[in-house]
């Protein structure tokens, strides 16, 4: 609070938002304004309702301490920008945004609200960053009145997600993040436009694309699919590696690479898995040569955002709001990443470096390290009654988390004998 005190022109919406991230980080079940009150002692939910409708306080200035935040506590050099979009599902057609639209989130389309995200991941840890809601062009950014009732301000107009995706990264390079790779999936691979301006800025990029990809081999002179590509590479150009540690032991895959275009820093990446054969692509660059390794460990972290999602949701309520109006929308994400943030540093301070393979898990009796979803839970059990003591505490922290080593230990064995056999 120290941090984003500032941001507040007075005391009681300075006040309302400490009670607001204490309740993101407690055990309330659903983190709705109306909840978030009973758990502070309000009489009633105005004070929680009026900190994110109409009181006096910019959300993206405190976005910005929050990116800044993220990076003092996770910055490390090698750091990785990742975009994607989830969704939120809702009812009604009055929230900024909403539409019939196709969401991941349900795997269909859904009457949801759209937004886009960039998440900062490093070798200590992971957090969102920044946020956009995405209006449809049709249904919202030319209708007048369902803007003027949804509070969507004059300067807010259409934008594709791939827009908003180029505007976050542009300002978070803006901001001085030490970012050396971006990655996304399919939906923002596909952009040339993102692609050149980040070669334009010397950032290096390792981001998916569908097997449709055309692509230039042979130093440019012949133009194939991506997947066609597949079927000309020899047995020796697969290269077995781990993509990074997984909740059940490392993810190895066969790799390929080959150089596209002219140059020595532009490439397609294959990803093949050895058990269903299933192929994933990737559009490389980099301002220097690189080891496949270093692609191989950008790739891997793409699956980082979708970590961010579900703790998000899971443990900060992200997606448990109940508001329509844009500026509520806005400052309800923007305290829930921050409370997010707060997580992702305090787990990341409890985590001694190790320089060990962390493909393979050490094989004493330690513990985990402590994880976001067990600190939220350790916070919770102490700042609300019933009080439990200190000790009872760490006792029920620890069994967990050595309960979830030896599990976590059973799972890499079996995971590198499959490797290995294969």
């Amino acid at each position: 609070m120290a941090r984003i005190a500032g941001r507040f022109g007075r005391v009681e919406p300075r006040a309302t938002a400490r009670a607001y991230l204490l309740g993101l980080l407690s055990g309330v079940e659903r983190k709705n304004c109306w909840r978030l009150a009973e758990q502070a002692g309000h009489a009633c939910p105005g004070p929680m309702q009026r900190l994110l409708r109409s009181a006096r306080w910019d959300a993206d200035t405190v976005r910005d301490e929050v990116r800044a935040y993220v990076v003092d506590h996770l910055g490390t050099a090698g750091g990785v920008l990742i975009v994607d979009e989830t969704g939120f599902v809702k009812k009604g057609r009055a929230s900024a945004g909403v539409q019939r639209q196709y969401t991941g989130t349900a795997g269909r389309i859904e009457n949801s609200q759209i937004g886009v995200f960039l998440a900062y991941a490093t070798s200590r840890g992971r957090a969102l960053i920044d946020r956009r809601l995405y209006l449809p062009e049709h249904s919202w950014c030319q209708d007048t009145e369902h803007r003027r009732t949804a509070g969507i301000p004059g300067d807010a107009q259409f934008a594709t997600k791939l827009r908003l995706a180029g505007q976050m990264i542009t300002a978070a390079l803006d901001a001085g993040v030490t970012a050396s790779w971006v990655t996304g999936d399919e939906a923002y691979g596909q952009d040339p436009q993102l692609r050149a301006a980040l070669e334009a800025r010397g950032i290096g990029y390792v981001l998916a694309v569908a097997c449709s990809t055309r692509v230039r081999i042979n130093s440019g002179r012949t133009l194939v699919r991506a997947d066609t590509v597949t079927g000309l590479l020899p047995a020796t150009a697969w290269h077995r590696q781990s993509a990074g540690a997984g909740a059940k032991g490392p993810r190895y895959y066969d790799w390929a690479w080959i150089q596209t275009g002219e140059g020595d820093h532009r490439h397609l990446l294959i990803r093949r898995n050895a058990a269903t054969q299933e192929l994933a692509f990737y559009l490389c660059w980099s301002p220097i040569p690189v080891a496949l390794s270093e692609l191989v460990r950008v790739a891997g972290i793409l699956w980082c955002i979708e970590e961010c999602f579900q703790a998000a949701k899971g443990q900060v309520g992200l997606d448990h709001y109940q508001v329509r109006h844009w500026t509520a929308w806005h400052r309800h994400i923007t305290l829930a990443m921050l409370a997010l943030a707060f997580l992702a540093a305090a787990a990341a301070s409890t985590t001694p470096p190790r320089p060990a393979d962390p493909d393979h898990p050490a094989r004493s009796s330690d513990p985990i390290d402590l994880t976001v979803p067990e600190i939220r839970h350790l916070l919770a059990a102490a700042f609300n009654p019933p009080l439990q003591s200190p000790a009872r505490l760490l006792h029920w922290s620890n069994w967990r988390r050595r309960h979830q080593a030896t599990a976590r230990r059973s799972h890499y064995r079996r995971r590198l004998a499959t490797v290995a056999s294969t």
